[in-house]
């Protein structure tokens, strides 16, 4: 089933898969060893600021990515250089950056009080990982475009070999300081940049000037639904601060559970790059059998993973998350049972998500995360015990985000959409924990 979705990958990809399982390790090894150095309310706030960022990073910078890519890879077709897209695609990603900043700074004290642990050095530390992801994502827009597929996954491979070269010298060190485990989050994305930064320099070229509208065009749509994505997926840590902030060791070890119920994601992560250019090819000439039939083959995917991986976190997550990060005694096996269910609903979700977006059909997908947040947020509201709260949340907002998608894809288009012009990328997040 798995090799039939393989056949739409490009060359090249099989690096990018390679790239993706460094990133993850280093996600895992990243927190274990930070488990393992951190009193509980530091490694609290070092959850929270990782949730942070991959929840506001990946959320705004990865459509750059996908919007840059797109556009380079239209203008490969014509023989065009793709430096006028990249100063296109920089000049956004800076001009969100300086909003985040902007927030940031004025945030600067509640973030602090509230989510920090009254460890003001954490605020910067944040600032500068949603930096470094702006960079990143940018330069693998053109790498992708330019189907550099290669280079990207060696910008991933490095990202992730970094972070656990990084940490490893913090543990040897004796570093007890949670923000020097946040500046890991700084240092090695744009440290993996610098290192494959070559390709893009020598390609970027000039050429015709690329019109505000090809780049803006879909793209806030896209943000919308890539932000409020990650909302479902990562609000919970952060929940767990707003809704008591003495529950440290609550929140720490959420986040170490879901790394791990969210093994499966990392696995979609690397078909995801096939499923998106088959369902268009599918969904532009017309060809509904194909466009099902590939559609119940991916859902079957995902939902072998997520039984499979559901089943093995309930029945041993909570002596894994103990042991290799060291967090508190505070999830049984019924929370890790929550979580896996609401992971399997989330991978449904996306798999949908991107048969909505190859019917051209952004505005629906914008719609489906939508109500799945606010359904996020109704079910975090009851006075329940705080893990379970945010557990219902993210159990909620992605069954509904799932059902809402699946009702707005039986209300099909009288005629199919035009094939798109786009380049097939992995679909990342630098974090490791999408």
């Amino acid at each position: 089933m798995i090799r039939r979705l393989l056949r739409f990958v490009p060359p090249g990809t099989v690096g990018v898969g390679i790239g993706l399982a460094v990133v993850g390790l280093a996600s895992y090894v990243h927190l274990a060893v930070a488990g393992h150095n951190l009193d509980a309310a530091d490694y609290s706030s070092l959850s929270v600021l990782w949730s942070v960022v991959f929840t506001l990073g990946i959320g705004v910078f990865f459509p750059v990515e996908q919007e840059v890519a797109r556009l380079v890879a239209a203008r490969r077709t014509r023989d065009l250089p793709p430096g006028p897209v990249l100063a296109r695609g920089a000049a956004v990603a800076a001009a969100v950056l300086g909003l985040l900043l902007v927030l940031t700074v004025g945030g600067a004290d509640f973030l602090t009080d509230r989510l920090f642990d009254g460890d003001p050095a954490m605020v910067p530390a944040l600032g500068g990982a949603l930096a470094a992801l702006a960079v990143a994502h940018t330069s693998r827009g053109v790498l992708s475009g330019l189907r550099r597929f290669g280079w990207y996954g060696t910008q991933l491979g490095l990202d992730g070999g970094l972070r656990i070269g990084l940490v490893a010298a913090l543990a040897v060190a004796g570093v007890d300081s949670p923000v020097a485990y946040a500046l890991v989050l700084v240092a090695a994305p744009l440290a993996a940049v610098a290192l494959t930064v070559a390709p893009v320099a020598r390609t970027a070229g000039g050429g015709p000037t690329v019109p505000w509208p090809p780049l803006l065009r879909g793209l806030a749509l896209l943000t919308v639904s890539s932000l409020l994505a990650q909302v479902v997926v990562n609000v919970g840590v952060i929940n767990v601060r707003l809704l008591d902030p003495a529950e440290v060791a609550t929140a720490g070890a959420l986040l170490s559970a879901l790394v791990l119920v969210r093994i499966p994601l990392f696995v979609f992560g690397s078909m995801q790059a096939a499923l998106l250019p088959g369902l268009s090819t599918a969904a532009a000439t017309g060809d509904e059998p194909a466009f099902r039939a590939l559609l119940r083959r991916s859902l079957a995917v995902v939902t072998a993973l997520g039984a499979l991986g559901g089943t093995l976190a309930a029945l041993f997550g909570p002596a894994l998350v103990r042991a290799l990060f060291d967090t508190s005694d505070v999830l049984g096996h019924g929370d890790f049972a929550w979580l896996s269910v609401a992971t399997l609903a989330y991978l449904w979700a996306m798999v949908l998500g991107q048969a909505l977006l190859a019917r051209d059909r952004h505005r629906a997908q914008a719609l489906a995360w939508t109500i799945g947040v606010a359904a996020l947020v109704l079910a975090t509201l009851p006075p329940l015990p705080v893990a379970l709260r945010v557990e219902l949340g993210y159990t909620v907002g992605s069954v509904v985000a799932a059902a809402v998608m699946i009702t707005l894809l039986r209300r099909r288009r009288a005629t199919p959409p035009a094939p798109p012009v786009a380049a097939p990328m992995p679909a990342t997040t630098s974090g490791g924990t999408p």
